[in-house]
Protein backbone atom coordinates (compact mmCIF):
# COMPACT_ATOMS: atom_id res chain seq x y z
CA UNK A 1 0.00 0.00 0.00
CA UNK A 2 2.97 2.58 0.82
CA UNK A 3 4.35 1.98 -2.71
CA UNK A 4 0.69 2.77 -4.34
CA UNK A 5 0.73 5.77 -2.42
CA UNK A 6 3.94 6.11 -3.42
CA UNK A 7 3.32 6.05 -6.98
CA UNK A 8 0.31 7.90 -6.48
CA UNK A 9 1.94 11.11 -5.20
CA UNK A 10 4.57 10.69 -7.89
CA UNK A 11 2.10 10.83 -10.50
CA UNK A 12 0.58 14.25 -9.24
CA UNK A 13 4.10 15.65 -9.78
CA UNK A 14 4.74 13.71 -13.14
CA UNK A 15 5.60 16.98 -15.17
CA UNK A 16 8.58 18.33 -12.65
CA UNK A 17 10.66 16.71 -14.91
CA UNK A 18 14.36 18.05 -15.52
CA UNK A 19 16.40 17.40 -18.41
CA UNK A 20 18.77 14.98 -16.41
CA UNK A 21 16.01 12.50 -15.52
CA UNK A 22 14.84 12.70 -19.49
CA UNK A 23 18.59 11.77 -20.59
CA UNK A 24 18.55 8.85 -17.34
CA UNK A 25 15.25 7.70 -18.86
CA UNK A 26 16.56 7.53 -22.57
CA UNK A 27 19.74 5.56 -21.37
CA UNK A 28 17.53 3.11 -19.24
CA UNK A 29 15.00 2.18 -21.46
CA UNK A 30 16.67 3.00 -25.18
CA UNK A 31 14.57 1.34 -27.85
CA UNK A 32 11.69 0.82 -25.76
CA UNK A 33 11.24 4.80 -25.35
CA UNK A 34 9.70 4.57 -28.72
CA UNK A 35 7.00 2.12 -27.51
CA UNK A 36 4.31 4.87 -26.47
CA UNK A 37 4.08 6.41 -29.91
CA UNK A 38 4.32 3.19 -31.80
CA UNK A 39 1.62 1.49 -30.03
CA UNK A 40 -0.69 4.73 -30.25
CA UNK A 41 0.06 5.11 -34.06
CA UNK A 42 0.14 1.61 -35.26
CA UNK A 43 -3.42 1.09 -33.14
CA UNK A 44 -5.03 3.83 -34.65
CA UNK A 45 -4.52 2.31 -37.73
CA UNK A 46 -5.30 -1.32 -36.93
CA UNK A 47 -8.54 -0.51 -35.05
CA UNK A 48 -9.76 2.72 -36.37
CA UNK A 49 -10.75 4.07 -32.68
CA UNK A 50 -8.15 6.97 -32.06
CA UNK A 51 -9.42 7.51 -28.62
CA UNK A 52 -8.47 4.07 -27.42
CA UNK A 53 -5.37 4.13 -29.09
CA UNK A 54 -4.48 7.36 -27.63
CA UNK A 55 -5.33 5.87 -24.05
CA UNK A 56 -3.68 2.68 -24.35
CA UNK A 57 -0.88 4.40 -26.41
CA UNK A 58 -0.43 7.11 -22.67
CA UNK A 59 -0.99 3.97 -20.50
CA UNK A 60 2.17 1.99 -21.54
CA UNK A 61 4.15 4.56 -21.17
CA UNK A 62 3.13 5.17 -17.50
CA UNK A 63 3.40 1.94 -17.28
CA UNK A 64 7.11 1.84 -18.40
CA UNK A 65 7.77 4.65 -15.89
CA UNK A 66 5.45 3.01 -13.02
CA UNK A 67 7.25 -0.32 -13.18
CA UNK A 68 10.96 0.64 -12.42
CA UNK A 69 11.91 -0.17 -8.88
CA UNK A 70 8.28 -1.83 -8.43
CA UNK A 71 6.16 -5.06 -9.07
CA UNK A 72 4.18 -4.79 -11.67
CA UNK A 73 0.62 -5.27 -9.62
CA UNK A 74 1.27 -2.06 -7.94
CA UNK A 75 2.65 -0.55 -11.28
CA UNK A 76 -0.63 -1.04 -12.88
CA UNK A 77 -2.53 1.31 -9.95
CA UNK A 78 0.64 3.49 -10.53
CA UNK A 79 0.45 4.08 -13.79
CA UNK A 80 -3.39 4.60 -14.25
CA UNK A 81 -3.16 7.05 -11.81
CA UNK A 82 0.28 9.34 -13.10
CA UNK A 83 -2.46 8.84 -16.95
CA UNK A 84 -4.87 10.41 -14.61
CA UNK A 85 -2.93 13.48 -13.40
CA UNK A 86 -1.60 14.08 -16.97
CA UNK A 87 -4.91 14.53 -18.30
CA UNK A 88 -5.72 16.51 -16.09
CA UNK A 89 -2.30 18.41 -16.10
CA UNK A 90 -2.61 18.79 -19.45
CA UNK A 91 -5.88 20.50 -19.14
CA UNK A 92 -4.50 22.66 -16.24
CA UNK A 93 -1.90 24.36 -18.70
CA UNK A 94 -2.66 27.71 -18.89
CA UNK A 95 -1.59 27.35 -22.82
CA UNK A 96 -3.69 23.95 -23.08
CA UNK A 97 -6.13 25.45 -21.85
CA UNK A 98 -6.66 28.46 -24.10
CA UNK A 99 -6.72 25.69 -27.02
CA UNK A 100 -9.51 24.00 -25.70
CA UNK A 101 -11.64 27.41 -25.28
CA UNK A 102 -10.70 28.59 -28.34
CA UNK A 103 -11.79 25.35 -29.96
CA UNK A 104 -14.82 24.92 -28.08
CA UNK A 105 -15.52 28.46 -28.73
CA UNK A 106 -15.01 28.92 -32.05
CA UNK A 107 -16.88 26.06 -32.58
CA UNK A 108 -19.49 27.97 -31.03
CA UNK A 109 -19.18 30.54 -33.41
CA UNK A 110 -19.47 27.96 -36.41
CA UNK A 111 -22.74 26.72 -34.95
CA UNK A 112 -24.01 30.15 -35.27
CA UNK A 113 -23.25 31.46 -38.66
CA UNK A 114 -23.84 27.86 -39.88
CA UNK A 115 -27.72 27.90 -38.36
CA UNK A 116 -28.45 31.51 -39.58
CA UNK A 117 -27.53 30.53 -43.01
CA UNK A 118 -24.87 32.61 -43.60
CA UNK A 119 -22.41 29.65 -44.22
CA UNK A 120 -24.99 28.62 -46.86
CA UNK A 121 -25.13 31.57 -48.39
CA UNK A 122 -21.11 32.07 -48.43
CA UNK A 123 -20.94 28.45 -50.03
CA UNK A 124 -23.67 29.72 -52.39
CA UNK A 125 -21.63 32.88 -53.45
CA UNK A 126 -18.76 30.88 -53.95
CA UNK A 127 -20.26 28.16 -55.89
CA UNK A 128 -21.85 30.49 -58.27
CA UNK A 129 -18.07 31.74 -58.77
CA UNK A 130 -16.08 28.02 -58.42
CA UNK A 131 -17.45 25.97 -61.70
CA UNK A 132 -15.48 23.12 -61.15
CA UNK A 133 -13.48 21.04 -58.44
CA UNK A 134 -10.63 22.52 -59.23
CA UNK A 135 -11.92 25.68 -58.69
CA UNK A 136 -13.65 24.33 -55.09
CA UNK A 137 -9.92 23.46 -54.08
CA UNK A 138 -7.99 26.23 -55.53
CA UNK A 139 -10.68 28.82 -53.47
CA UNK A 140 -9.53 26.52 -50.38
CA UNK A 141 -6.16 26.80 -50.83
CA UNK A 142 -6.10 30.52 -51.29
CA UNK A 143 -8.42 31.01 -47.97
CA UNK A 144 -5.87 28.65 -46.60
CA UNK A 145 -3.35 31.29 -47.08
CA UNK A 146 -5.92 34.05 -46.21
CA UNK A 147 -5.54 33.08 -42.42
CA UNK A 148 -1.97 32.33 -42.47
CA UNK A 149 -1.07 34.07 -38.84
CA UNK A 150 -2.26 30.51 -36.94
CA UNK A 151 -2.17 26.93 -37.84
CA UNK A 152 -5.28 26.30 -35.44
CA UNK A 153 -7.01 29.37 -36.99
CA UNK A 154 -6.68 27.64 -40.42
CA UNK A 155 -8.19 24.58 -39.52
CA UNK A 156 -11.14 25.50 -37.87
CA UNK A 157 -12.24 28.37 -39.74
CA UNK A 158 -11.50 27.26 -43.59
CA UNK A 159 -13.02 24.06 -43.36
CA UNK A 160 -16.60 24.97 -42.32
CA UNK A 161 -16.64 27.44 -44.72
CA UNK A 162 -15.62 25.27 -47.83
CA UNK A 163 -17.52 22.08 -47.15
CA UNK A 164 -20.43 22.45 -48.55
CA UNK A 165 -18.59 23.95 -51.83
CA UNK A 166 -16.47 20.89 -51.83
CA UNK A 167 -19.12 18.22 -50.96
CA UNK A 168 -21.07 20.10 -54.53
CA UNK A 169 -18.29 19.02 -56.78
CA UNK A 170 -17.72 15.75 -55.16
CA UNK A 171 -14.43 16.44 -53.82
CA UNK A 172 -13.67 14.00 -51.45
CA UNK A 173 -13.69 15.12 -46.96
CA UNK A 174 -10.07 13.99 -47.34
CA UNK A 175 -9.03 15.80 -50.12
CA UNK A 176 -10.45 18.68 -48.28
CA UNK A 177 -9.13 17.76 -45.13
CA UNK A 178 -5.49 17.54 -46.92
CA UNK A 179 -5.91 21.19 -48.21
CA UNK A 180 -6.95 22.19 -44.99
CA UNK A 181 -3.45 20.75 -43.25
CA UNK A 182 -1.74 21.78 -45.96
CA UNK A 183 -1.56 25.34 -45.47
CA UNK A 184 -2.16 25.07 -42.21
CA UNK A 185 1.52 24.62 -40.41
CA UNK A 186 2.93 24.61 -44.03
CA UNK A 187 2.20 28.40 -44.14
CA UNK A 188 2.52 29.54 -40.53
CA UNK A 189 5.83 28.49 -40.22
CA UNK A 190 7.17 31.18 -42.77
CA UNK A 191 5.29 33.82 -42.48
CA UNK A 192 7.10 36.60 -41.36
CA UNK A 193 4.06 37.78 -39.10
CA UNK A 194 2.50 34.44 -37.27
CA UNK A 195 1.81 32.81 -33.67
CA UNK A 196 5.11 30.86 -34.93
CA UNK A 197 7.84 33.22 -35.22
CA UNK A 198 8.25 33.96 -32.00
CA UNK A 199 9.39 30.42 -30.82
CA UNK A 200 11.31 29.95 -33.61
CA UNK A 201 13.36 33.07 -33.53
CA UNK A 202 13.94 32.76 -29.96
CA UNK A 203 15.30 29.34 -30.91
CA UNK A 204 17.67 30.28 -33.25
CA UNK A 205 18.99 33.25 -30.68
CA UNK A 206 19.20 30.53 -28.01
CA UNK A 207 20.83 28.37 -30.40
CA UNK A 208 23.53 30.83 -31.50
CA UNK A 209 24.39 31.64 -27.50
CA UNK A 210 25.49 28.51 -26.98
CA UNK A 211 28.26 28.98 -29.34
CA UNK A 212 29.36 32.03 -28.01
CA UNK A 213 27.63 34.11 -30.42
CA UNK A 214 26.25 36.79 -28.75
CA UNK A 215 23.46 39.72 -30.19
CA UNK A 216 23.12 37.99 -33.52
CA UNK A 217 19.80 39.01 -35.35
CA UNK A 218 17.87 35.59 -34.86
CA UNK A 219 14.82 37.32 -37.07
CA UNK A 220 17.22 37.65 -40.40
CA UNK A 221 18.27 34.28 -39.78
CA UNK A 222 15.20 33.54 -39.48
CA UNK A 223 14.56 34.87 -42.69
CA UNK A 224 17.03 33.31 -44.61
CA UNK A 225 15.73 30.42 -44.36
CA UNK A 226 12.98 30.89 -46.44
CA UNK A 227 14.12 29.87 -49.74
CA UNK A 228 15.49 26.64 -47.94
CA UNK A 229 11.99 25.74 -46.29
CA UNK A 230 11.65 22.75 -49.15
CA UNK A 231 9.05 20.90 -47.66
CA UNK A 232 6.66 23.88 -46.67
CA UNK A 233 6.91 25.28 -50.37
CA UNK A 234 6.69 21.95 -52.56
CA UNK A 235 3.74 21.68 -50.46
CA UNK A 236 2.26 24.26 -51.21
CA UNK A 237 2.91 23.62 -55.05
CA UNK A 238 2.06 20.14 -54.68
CA UNK A 239 -1.82 21.08 -53.24
CA UNK A 240 -2.27 23.42 -56.86
CA UNK A 241 -0.55 20.78 -59.13
CA UNK A 242 -2.68 18.38 -57.63
CA UNK A 243 -6.03 20.53 -58.20
CA UNK A 244 -4.94 21.69 -61.47
CA UNK A 245 -4.26 18.71 -63.06
CA UNK A 246 -6.89 16.41 -61.40
CA UNK A 247 -4.40 14.02 -60.45
CA UNK A 248 -4.19 11.94 -57.23
CA UNK A 249 -2.45 8.54 -56.19
CA UNK A 250 -2.71 6.31 -53.17
CA UNK A 251 -5.30 5.90 -51.16
CA UNK A 252 -6.75 9.60 -51.89
CA UNK A 253 -7.05 8.59 -55.78
CA UNK A 254 -9.71 5.85 -54.41
CA UNK A 255 -11.02 8.76 -51.97
CA UNK A 256 -11.57 11.02 -54.72
CA UNK A 257 -13.16 8.53 -57.15
CA UNK A 258 -15.51 7.32 -54.47
CA UNK A 259 -16.37 10.97 -53.82
CA UNK A 260 -17.08 11.31 -57.59
CA UNK A 261 -19.62 9.24 -57.86
CA UNK A 262 -21.39 10.72 -55.11
CA UNK A 263 -19.81 9.14 -52.11
CA UNK A 264 -18.39 12.23 -49.84
CA UNK A 265 -17.33 10.11 -46.61
CA UNK A 266 -15.43 7.09 -46.36
CA UNK A 267 -17.82 4.01 -45.27
CA UNK A 268 -15.25 3.40 -42.52
CA UNK A 269 -16.98 7.58 -41.15
CA UNK A 270 -19.18 7.69 -38.70
CA UNK A 271 -21.36 10.75 -40.05
CA UNK A 272 -23.36 11.41 -37.43
CA UNK A 273 -20.35 12.27 -35.53
CA UNK A 274 -18.78 14.53 -37.96
CA UNK A 275 -22.01 16.34 -39.08
CA UNK A 276 -24.41 17.79 -36.70
CA UNK A 277 -27.50 17.52 -38.88
CA UNK A 278 -29.18 20.06 -36.16
CA UNK A 279 -26.60 22.75 -37.05
CA UNK A 280 -28.24 23.00 -40.28
CA UNK A 281 -29.69 26.77 -41.21
CA UNK A 282 -33.02 27.66 -39.44
CA UNK A 283 -35.98 26.78 -41.28
CA UNK A 284 -37.94 29.91 -42.52
CA UNK A 285 -34.38 32.21 -43.05
CA UNK A 286 -33.52 33.56 -46.14
CA UNK A 287 -29.56 33.11 -45.80
CA UNK A 288 -27.60 36.17 -46.32
CA UNK A 289 -23.80 35.63 -46.29
CA UNK A 290 -23.32 38.29 -43.91
CA UNK A 291 -24.48 36.46 -41.14
CA UNK A 292 -21.07 34.35 -41.46
CA UNK A 293 -18.35 36.79 -43.23
CA UNK A 294 -18.76 39.95 -40.44
CA UNK A 295 -18.41 37.22 -37.50
CA UNK A 296 -15.41 35.43 -39.21
CA UNK A 297 -14.33 39.11 -40.38
CA UNK A 298 -14.54 40.22 -36.46
CA UNK A 299 -13.00 37.10 -35.98
CA UNK A 300 -9.70 37.19 -38.18
CA UNK A 301 -9.37 41.11 -36.99
CA UNK A 302 -10.32 40.72 -32.89
CA UNK A 303 -7.32 37.58 -33.45
CA UNK A 304 -4.91 40.46 -35.04
CA UNK A 305 -5.84 42.77 -32.61
CA UNK A 306 -5.64 40.42 -29.65
CA UNK A 307 -2.07 38.99 -31.15
CA UNK A 308 -0.54 42.40 -31.11
CA UNK A 309 -1.87 44.16 -27.78
CA UNK A 310 -1.17 40.25 -26.03
CA UNK A 311 2.43 41.07 -27.32
CA UNK A 312 2.80 44.44 -26.88
CA UNK A 313 2.23 44.09 -22.72
CA UNK A 314 5.43 41.63 -22.87
CA UNK A 315 8.03 43.80 -24.75
CA UNK A 316 10.38 45.38 -22.66
CA UNK A 317 13.20 48.28 -22.64
CA UNK A 318 14.46 49.19 -25.93
CA UNK A 319 11.86 47.03 -27.75
CA UNK A 320 9.11 48.27 -25.77
CA UNK A 321 10.85 51.89 -26.31
CA UNK A 322 10.62 51.08 -30.30
CA UNK A 323 6.95 49.77 -30.27
CA UNK A 324 6.10 53.04 -29.17
CA UNK A 325 8.10 55.31 -31.63
CA UNK A 326 6.66 53.13 -34.75
CA UNK A 327 3.72 51.11 -33.09
CA UNK A 328 2.53 49.90 -36.76
CA UNK A 329 6.49 48.99 -38.32
CA UNK A 330 7.47 45.70 -39.28
CA UNK A 331 9.43 45.01 -36.53
CA UNK A 332 6.93 46.22 -34.13
CA UNK A 333 4.60 43.84 -35.82
CA UNK A 334 6.85 41.16 -35.86
CA UNK A 335 8.06 42.02 -32.43
CA UNK A 336 4.38 41.86 -30.83
CA UNK A 337 3.43 38.75 -32.62
CA UNK A 338 6.00 36.96 -31.98
CA UNK A 339 5.75 37.44 -28.02
CA UNK A 340 1.46 37.24 -28.22
CA UNK A 341 -0.28 34.36 -26.26
CA UNK A 342 -1.82 32.48 -29.25
CA UNK A 343 -4.22 29.93 -27.28
CA UNK A 344 -5.49 33.52 -25.17
CA UNK A 345 -6.01 36.14 -28.17
CA UNK A 346 -7.76 33.09 -30.24
CA UNK A 347 -9.89 32.44 -27.39
CA UNK A 348 -11.14 36.54 -26.91
CA UNK A 349 -11.03 36.72 -30.76
CA UNK A 350 -13.69 34.24 -31.05
CA UNK A 351 -15.48 35.38 -27.95
CA UNK A 352 -15.69 38.86 -29.30
CA UNK A 353 -16.79 36.96 -32.79
CA UNK A 354 -19.81 35.30 -30.64
CA UNK A 355 -21.05 38.32 -28.98
CA UNK A 356 -21.46 39.95 -32.48
CA UNK A 357 -22.61 36.99 -34.34
CA UNK A 358 -25.43 36.49 -31.19
CA UNK A 359 -26.10 40.16 -31.40
CA UNK A 360 -26.80 39.91 -35.09
CA UNK A 361 -29.33 37.07 -35.14
CA UNK A 362 -31.07 38.60 -32.25
CA UNK A 363 -31.15 42.07 -34.03
CA UNK A 364 -32.48 39.93 -37.31
CA UNK A 365 -35.22 37.88 -35.53
CA UNK A 366 -33.17 34.80 -36.41
CA UNK A 367 -32.99 33.69 -33.16
CA UNK A 368 -34.33 35.17 -29.62
CA UNK A 369 -31.06 35.52 -26.95
CA UNK A 370 -32.12 32.25 -25.33
CA UNK A 371 -32.20 30.08 -28.70
CA UNK A 372 -28.69 31.73 -29.85
CA UNK A 373 -26.93 30.89 -26.58
CA UNK A 374 -28.64 27.43 -27.13
CA UNK A 375 -27.02 27.45 -30.81
CA UNK A 376 -23.64 28.15 -28.93
CA UNK A 377 -23.36 26.13 -26.54
CA UNK A 378 -24.82 23.09 -29.04
CA UNK A 379 -21.23 24.05 -31.54
CA UNK A 380 -19.49 23.08 -28.11
CA UNK A 381 -20.71 19.79 -27.91
CA UNK A 382 -19.90 19.38 -31.41
CA UNK A 383 -15.89 19.79 -29.94
CA UNK A 384 -16.18 17.52 -27.37
CA UNK A 385 -14.20 14.31 -29.20
CA UNK A 386 -11.89 16.91 -30.36
CA UNK A 387 -11.36 18.19 -26.94
CA UNK A 388 -10.67 14.18 -25.99
CA UNK A 389 -8.34 14.02 -28.75
CA UNK A 390 -5.71 16.46 -27.78
CA UNK A 391 -5.90 15.55 -23.82
CA UNK A 392 -4.88 12.24 -24.48
CA UNK A 393 -2.34 13.35 -27.28
CA UNK A 394 -0.69 16.12 -24.90
CA UNK A 395 -0.88 13.09 -22.53
CA UNK A 396 0.90 11.15 -24.29
CA UNK A 397 3.12 13.76 -25.78
CA UNK A 398 4.03 14.17 -22.11
CA UNK A 399 4.80 11.09 -21.27
CA UNK A 400 6.98 10.57 -24.41
CA UNK A 401 9.05 13.65 -22.96
CA UNK A 402 9.68 12.04 -19.53
CA UNK A 403 10.57 8.66 -20.85
CA UNK A 404 13.56 10.41 -23.26
CA UNK A 405 12.27 10.04 -26.50
CA UNK A 406 13.54 12.27 -28.04
CA UNK A 407 16.86 12.43 -26.41
CA UNK A 408 17.44 8.68 -27.44
CA UNK A 409 16.42 9.57 -31.01
CA UNK A 410 19.19 12.38 -30.88
CA UNK A 411 21.64 10.18 -29.66
CA UNK A 412 21.05 7.62 -32.00
CA UNK A 413 21.22 9.28 -35.26
CA UNK A 414 23.24 12.76 -34.62
CA UNK A 415 26.20 10.95 -34.12
CA UNK A 416 28.88 10.73 -37.06
CA UNK A 417 27.42 12.55 -39.85
CA UNK A 418 29.27 13.92 -42.59
CA UNK A 419 29.02 17.01 -43.65
CA UNK A 420 26.64 16.55 -46.70
CA UNK A 421 24.05 14.34 -44.69
CA UNK A 422 24.14 16.96 -41.97
CA UNK A 423 20.99 18.49 -43.30
CA UNK A 424 19.49 15.71 -44.66
CA UNK A 425 20.05 13.75 -40.81
CA UNK A 426 18.89 16.91 -39.14
CA UNK A 427 15.56 17.15 -41.27
CA UNK A 428 14.87 13.74 -41.00
CA UNK A 429 15.16 13.27 -36.92
CA UNK A 430 12.97 16.30 -36.95
CA UNK A 431 10.98 14.51 -38.82
CA UNK A 432 10.84 10.80 -36.58
CA UNK A 433 10.60 13.67 -33.55
CA UNK A 434 7.85 15.30 -34.59
CA UNK A 435 6.00 12.62 -35.73
CA UNK A 436 6.59 10.17 -33.05
CA UNK A 437 5.49 12.96 -30.45
CA UNK A 438 2.80 15.05 -32.66
CA UNK A 439 4.43 18.06 -31.75
CA UNK A 440 6.15 20.58 -34.13
CA UNK A 441 7.12 23.85 -31.14
CA UNK A 442 8.49 20.97 -29.40
CA UNK A 443 10.74 19.12 -31.64
CA UNK A 444 11.87 22.83 -32.93
CA UNK A 445 12.87 22.86 -28.74
CA UNK A 446 14.45 19.48 -28.19
CA UNK A 447 16.48 19.93 -31.80
CA UNK A 448 17.44 23.25 -32.08
CA UNK A 449 19.70 24.07 -29.08
CA UNK A 450 21.37 20.51 -30.53
CA UNK A 451 22.00 21.55 -34.05
CA UNK A 452 22.80 24.68 -34.39
CA UNK A 453 25.91 24.05 -32.21
CA UNK A 454 26.71 20.43 -34.26
CA UNK A 455 25.78 22.48 -38.03
CA UNK A 456 28.65 24.89 -36.28
CA UNK A 457 31.49 22.40 -35.10
CA UNK A 458 31.23 19.99 -38.30
CA UNK A 459 31.56 22.77 -40.04
CA UNK A 460 34.55 24.14 -38.90
CA UNK A 461 35.84 20.72 -39.05
CA UNK A 462 35.89 20.41 -42.49
CA UNK A 463 37.62 24.10 -42.92
CA UNK A 464 34.22 26.19 -43.49
CA UNK A 465 34.47 30.11 -42.18
CA UNK A 466 32.69 33.30 -42.51
CA UNK A 467 30.17 33.51 -45.12
CA UNK A 468 30.63 29.62 -46.18
CA UNK A 469 29.78 28.18 -42.49
CA UNK A 470 27.30 30.93 -42.21
CA UNK A 471 25.33 29.38 -45.24
CA UNK A 472 25.96 26.08 -43.93
CA UNK A 473 24.46 26.99 -40.75
CA UNK A 474 21.57 28.50 -42.39
CA UNK A 475 20.59 25.31 -43.89
CA UNK A 476 20.61 22.55 -41.07
CA UNK A 477 18.70 25.71 -39.24
CA UNK A 478 15.98 25.58 -42.07
CA UNK A 479 16.05 21.66 -41.42
CA UNK A 480 14.71 21.77 -38.11
CA UNK A 481 12.38 23.87 -38.81
CA UNK A 482 10.99 22.59 -42.05
CA UNK A 483 11.75 18.82 -40.58
CA UNK A 484 9.48 19.27 -37.29
CA UNK A 485 6.37 20.52 -39.68
CA UNK A 486 6.75 18.27 -42.14
CA UNK A 487 6.92 14.86 -39.19
CA UNK A 488 4.02 16.96 -37.57
CA UNK A 489 2.28 16.95 -40.73
CA UNK A 490 2.36 13.30 -41.30
CA UNK A 491 2.10 12.80 -37.51
CA UNK A 492 -2.10 10.76 -36.24
CA UNK A 493 -1.41 12.41 -32.77
CA UNK A 494 -0.73 15.66 -33.89
CA UNK A 495 -3.15 18.50 -32.92
CA UNK A 496 -2.95 20.61 -36.07
CA UNK A 497 -4.05 17.26 -38.19
CA UNK A 498 -6.73 16.28 -35.63
CA UNK A 499 -7.91 19.84 -35.93
CA UNK A 500 -7.67 19.65 -39.38
CA UNK A 501 -9.54 16.60 -39.97
CA UNK A 502 -12.43 18.08 -37.27
CA UNK A 503 -12.68 20.93 -39.74
CA UNK A 504 -13.16 19.28 -43.11
CA UNK A 505 -15.41 17.17 -41.20
CA UNK A 506 -13.80 14.08 -42.54
CA UNK A 507 -12.61 10.54 -40.62
CA UNK A 508 -9.71 11.30 -38.71
CA UNK A 509 -7.89 7.88 -39.92
CA UNK A 510 -9.24 8.13 -43.11
CA UNK A 511 -7.58 12.07 -43.13
CA UNK A 512 -4.19 10.69 -42.01
CA UNK A 513 -4.28 7.16 -44.19
CA UNK A 514 -4.80 9.41 -47.67
CA UNK A 515 -2.61 12.30 -46.29
CA UNK A 516 0.58 10.43 -45.49
CA UNK A 517 1.42 9.06 -48.94
CA UNK A 518 1.24 12.81 -50.11
CA UNK A 519 3.14 14.13 -47.17
CA UNK A 520 6.03 11.61 -47.39
CA UNK A 521 5.87 12.18 -51.53
CA UNK A 522 6.91 15.76 -51.01
CA UNK A 523 9.07 15.07 -47.80
CA UNK A 524 11.04 12.59 -50.28
CA UNK A 525 11.42 15.25 -52.64
CA UNK A 526 12.59 18.09 -50.48
CA UNK A 527 15.25 15.71 -48.93
CA UNK A 528 16.58 14.61 -53.08
CA UNK A 529 16.02 17.95 -54.47
CA UNK A 530 16.61 20.23 -52.09
CA UNK A 531 18.45 19.49 -49.21
CA UNK A 532 21.19 17.24 -50.52
CA UNK A 533 21.85 18.54 -53.34
CA UNK A 534 22.52 22.19 -51.35
CA UNK A 535 24.01 20.30 -48.77
CA UNK A 536 26.58 19.29 -51.92
CA UNK A 537 27.24 22.91 -52.76
CA UNK A 538 24.08 23.53 -55.95
CA UNK A 539 22.86 26.70 -55.02
CA UNK A 540 19.49 26.92 -53.54
CA UNK A 541 18.21 29.49 -56.24
CA UNK A 542 18.34 26.43 -58.56
CA UNK A 543 17.63 23.53 -56.05
CA UNK A 544 14.18 25.47 -55.74
CA UNK A 545 12.59 25.63 -59.45
CA UNK A 546 14.21 22.13 -59.47
CA UNK A 547 12.67 20.49 -56.75
CA UNK A 548 9.01 22.66 -58.20
CA UNK A 549 9.75 20.68 -61.47
CA UNK A 550 10.16 17.21 -59.48
CA UNK A 551 6.71 17.93 -57.92
CA UNK A 552 5.47 18.46 -61.08
CA UNK A 553 6.15 15.23 -62.35
CA UNK A 554 5.64 13.42 -59.31
CA UNK A 555 2.05 14.45 -59.55
CA UNK A 556 1.74 14.47 -63.56
CA UNK A 557 3.30 10.53 -63.45
CA UNK A 558 3.01 9.04 -60.41
CA UNK A 559 -0.87 10.37 -60.68
CA UNK A 560 -3.89 9.13 -61.88
CA UNK A 561 -6.90 11.14 -63.47
CA UNK A 562 -9.98 10.37 -61.06
CA UNK A 563 -11.96 9.49 -64.19
CA UNK A 564 -9.63 6.75 -65.16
Amino acid sequence: MKKILLLMFLSVAAFAVDDATRQHNAELFGIWTLVPPVVAIALAFITKEVILSLFIGVFSGTYMLAVVGNNPISALVGSFTDLVARVVGSMASKGNAGVLLQVLCIGGVVALISRTGGTKAVALWISKRAKTGISAQISTWIMGLFVFFDDYANALIVGPVMRPITDKFRVSREKLAFIIDATAAPIAGIALISTWVGLEVSLIRAGYDQIGVQNVNAFSIFVQTMPYRFYNLFMLAFVVYVAFMRRDFGPMLSAERRAASGEIHSKNSNIAELEDKTLEPKEGIKPQASNAVIPLIVLICGAFASFYFSGLSKLEGDALAAAKASPLSFATLQATFGNANSSVALFQAALLATVVSIFMSVYRKIFDVREAISTWIKGWKTMIVTIVILLLAWSLSSVIKELGTSRYLVDMLSQNTPKFLLPVAIFVLGSFISFSTGTSYGTMGILMPLAIPLANAVGLHYGLSGDALHAYMIVNISGVLTGAIFGDHCSPISDTTILSSMGAGCDHIEHVKTQMPYALSVGAVAVVAGYLPVALGLSVWIALPMGLAVTWALVRFAGKKIEE
